[in-house]
């Protein structure tokens, strides 16, 4: 794992980052991804806790499982448009203190935000159809999910017993 890499541009002509491309890559603060890649491995920046700077491409379609795990210096992030699924786990234990969910995104997959000690709030866009078990758990700091759809459409939300556990 790369200790001493501080600064990463991926070039143009990629198109997938593959699985624990980066991870526990700890000294990387600032991350330049093109839009020329559509597909981010599982665990790609895991570990990465120096990471406090990402511009995520649009094209992306998936944010998979441990992307961003342990990314404690990641404080915010802007998910494109295109994403339509947030893996298990794909940013816990992060920094991130604010998250607005985009239209886009369907699933929320079980813990995708769990740990984030950080996190004070999140918008839900009415496009969410299932949230999975322990999404939101153990976010002290979590005051606020706003949710951009009607009470009927957040009761038809396929929710996990325990989606927001404290």
């Amino acid at each position: 794992k790369c200790k001493s890499l501080i600064t990463v541009t991926i070039p143009n002509s990629v198109v997938c980052i593959g699985e624990s491309s980066f991870e526990l890559c700890e000294s990387i603060t600032s991350l330049t991804i093109p839009n020329s890649v559509t597909s981010i491995g599982g665990q790609a920046f895991f570990g990465c806790s120096s990471l406090s700077s990402l511009i995520l491409p649009e094209g992306l379609s998936t944010i998979e499982w441990l992307t961003f795990g342990y990314c404690k210096s990641l404080h915010s992030i802007v998910i494109p448009n295109s994403v339509s699924y947030i893996g298990g786990n794909a940013f816990s234990w992060s920094g991130i203190q604010s998250i607005i969910i985009p239209n886009s995104v369907t699933f929320i997959n079980h813990q995708a935000f769990c740990l984030c000690s950080s996190l004070v709030s999140i918008t839900i866009p009415n496009s969410v159809t299932k949230i999975g078990e322990m999404a939101f758990a153990f976010c002290p700091m979590l005051r606020k999910i706003n949710y951009q759809g009607e009470q009927e459409e957040w009761q038809q939300i396929t929710k996990a017993e325990d989606w927001d556990y404290k």
